[in-house]
């Protein structure tokens, strides 16, 4: 996958990253060896987890009915991440959920090493070092030590991004489809790519084969998984009705208004200016030019996030593959020394691993 040999600003930003998911590992175990519960079981046994393996062993078929007559099926969830359990487990003596926190945590390393690379690109080396070292400290990167998509996903979409930056579009398309096999945002990758290439045939009045191609091939992975989904369930808006059972459709963020005009006033206050803060990254994004996928592809994944039905608390972690919201503060951080950079980083890991370990030995991942 690699469209480049390691250097040492990118063992660097491996071995940073590596540090934070570990300290996160570390936190997590301590606190529960305190608490007497399971922090590996937390990892790789419960939540969406537990959905994932059941693919991973029996192929998809699944559904439970809840008492309010709402049904979820397994259909809701896309089958890369299952399929390399399955054949992980199949050559390897591990059950598929540990396969799965294998498939996992080294897609982590593959992220971080292509999130390296592209703020490399973009901004120089060491930017390109905080960059994957901040996306290791997210508020909910303990998501990222667990057995979910979204490192697999991250991965595959920072490694496309980078792909079209070098003018690589065949790979960056491959790339984007099995992203797209991944999940479902990869609806701001596949956007990300048109749009890029949109822009390249208004300014140049022409677009070179290759580009054409790996626009075409993007979408493939997601529409491929839509169709067969449609087709299994005798239905051409099928899948859309399984995410909507899930509470997962697409209001245009009516549900999100709903939401704040729902809590106390004090609540509502700090999550409007948690928005704020949100959107005042994203100005600063534009403001920064960042390379034009990444910034579409950035912006796209808040949009997904922010204009579903979906629970508010998932928000968060649904935008987390969203690298490039970290690129002003990885900028100016890259402006620090190295003595004062390092406490700055390891106070962040140290928090975010404390709220990690918090998370899912409480209520868990939303």
């Amino acid at each position: 996958m690699s469209l480049t040999r390691p250097d040492r600003s990118t063992l660097l930003a491996l071995g940073g990253y590596a540090v934070t998911r570990l300290i996160g590992i570390a936190v997590l175990a301590i606190a529960a060896a305190v608490t007497g519960e399971d922090g590996l079981h937390r990892l790789k046994g419960r939540w969406d987890s537990v959905w994932y393996v059941r693919i991973a062993e029996h192929g998809y078929g699944y559904e439970v009915t809840l008492p309010n007559g709402d049904v979820h099926s397994d259909l809701a969830f896309f089958p890369l991440f299952p399929a390399l359990e399955r054949g992980l487990s199949a050559v390897l003596p591990v059950d598929a959920a540990t396969a799965g926190l294998f498939v996992s945590w080294t897609a982590g390393l593959v992220a971080a090493w292509g999130i390296h690379r592209c703020g490399a690109q973009a901004f120089g080396h060491r930017a390109g070092v905080v960059l994957a070292v901040l996306w290791g400290v997210y508020p909910t990167a303990f998501v990222q030590s667990m057995a979910y998509t979204e490192t697999l996903f991250t991965a595959l979409a920072a490694w496309s991004l980078y792909a079209v930056l070098r003018g690589r579009w065949i790979l960056a398309g491959v790339l984007c489809a099995a992203a797209g096999l991944t999940r479902p945002t990869a609806a701001a990758l596949i956007a990300a790519l048109g749009i890029t290439a949109l822009v390249m045939l208004v300014r140049d009045r022409r677009l070179p084969l290759r580009t054409v191609a790996g626009v075409l091939i993007a979408p493939l992975g997601w529409l491929g998984y839509v169709v067969y989904v449609g087709v299994r369930e005798g239905a051409p808006t099928a899948y859309f009705d399984v995410q909507a059972a899930w509470g997962n459709s697409i209001d245009g963020g009516v549900a999100l208004g709903r939401f704040i005009l729902g809590l106390p006033w004090p609540a509502a206050l700090g999550l409007c200016a948690a928005l704020a803060l949100l959107g005042w990254l994203l100005a600063l994004c534009v403001r920064q030019r960042q390379p034009l996928p990444v910034l579409v592809y950035t912006i796209g994944v808040v949009l997904v996030s922010l204009v579903g039905a979906a629970y508010f608390g998932s928000r968060p972690r649904l935008m987390m593959p969203a690298f490039g919201l970290l690129l002003p503060p990885a900028v100016a951080l890259a402006r620090l020394r190295n003595r004062a950079l390092a406490p700055v980083l390891a106070g962040l890991a140290l928090a975010s691993a404390a709220y990690g370990a918090f998370t899912l030995l409480g209520s868990g991942p939303p």
